[in-house]
């Protein structure tokens, strides 16, 4: 074969290639766009419409992620029924907000104030059932450790950020099951994160549990239950004299005995 015609076959050979790989590029690029429409359908039709008359009831909104959530749904026209632990809470989120939006005050630590919630809930809906219980409370947390703390210490976030959030959702579920709703707890992620004693950690993992637990048995009646673990926002700036003068508060409670064994240096590192 002469130089020409190999010159001539090679130059052949590289344009079916390059074509080969333009053809592969746009199969590549149509596919891509056919996805993406694929997914904007799919995306569009979970959506929930007609949010007129759909009631929302959210733990925890005197301030935080609860009191934001409660002002984006408002303002997407959910009837949102907003609990808040003071009334103080509860009266500079209304003035921020539609007339739909209405408040009640609840301390989940108290069973009566929770079936006061309710009630106010119950007649809120007037029969249609709840179509959402976003469910976000922190609850003091005293952050030390576990020797130190004593039960009270556990039962104060205990009590509100687990076993009262699971209080006001069992009393909730006969109106979520009627509207086929949905149950949102929102978790910090930092809670799954064991890093100190007390009780925090414990509310977190418990309530990943009750809600695993609550979205297999609700699944019969149309119920959805889901988990957002959200990660940190500026939530208000964090007094490092209040940290201090409370382990000092805990540190002086301690016994001789356990005080002397941690030591000096380890409350001064502690701090």
């Amino acid at each position: 074969m002469s130089p020409e015609n190999v010159s001539t076959s090679t130059t052949e050979l590289m344009s079916i290639v390059i074509l080969s790989l333009s053809d592969s590029l746009h199969i590549a690029i149509l596919a891509s766009i056919l996805s993406l429409i694929i997914y904007w359908l799919i995306r569009d039709s979970q959506r929930v419409r007609h949010l007129s008359g759909k009631h929302v009831f959210i733990t925890g909104c005197d301030t935080g992620l609860g009191n934001s959530l409660a002002k984006c749904l408002d303002k997407r026209g959910f009837s949102v029924i907003a609990a808040c632990a003071t009334e103080k809470g509860g009266q500079e989120l209304q003035s921020r907000c539609s007339q739909s939006l209405k408040t009640v005050n609840l301390n989940l630590a108290d069973s009566n104030s929770i079936a006061r919630a309710v009630v106010f809930v119950t007649e809120e809906t007037a029969g249609k059932g709840l179509f959402g219980l976003v469910s976000n409370a922190e609850g003091t947390a005293p952050v030390a450790p576990t020797e130190w703390l004593r039960i009270e210490d556990f039962h104060s976030v205990l009590d509100v950020s687990l076993l009262g959030l699971i209080e006001i959702t069992l009393k909730l579920l006969p109106l979520l099951k009627k509207a086929e709703g949905r149950v949102v707890n929102l978790i910090n992620a930092k809670g799954l994160m064991a890093f100190a004693g007390g009780g925090y950690s414990l509310s977190k993992w418990g309530m990943e549990a009750f809600s695993d637990t609550l979205r297999i048995e609700m699944q019969h009646f149309g119920v959805k239950v889901s988990i957002v673990e959200h990660g940190f926002f500026k939530a208000g700036a964090v007094n490092s004299d209040v940290v201090e003068k409370y382990l000092l508060r805990l540190w002086n409670r301690l016994t001789p005995e356990i005080r002397d064994s941690y030591g000096e240096k380890y409350f001064v590192e502690c701090k």
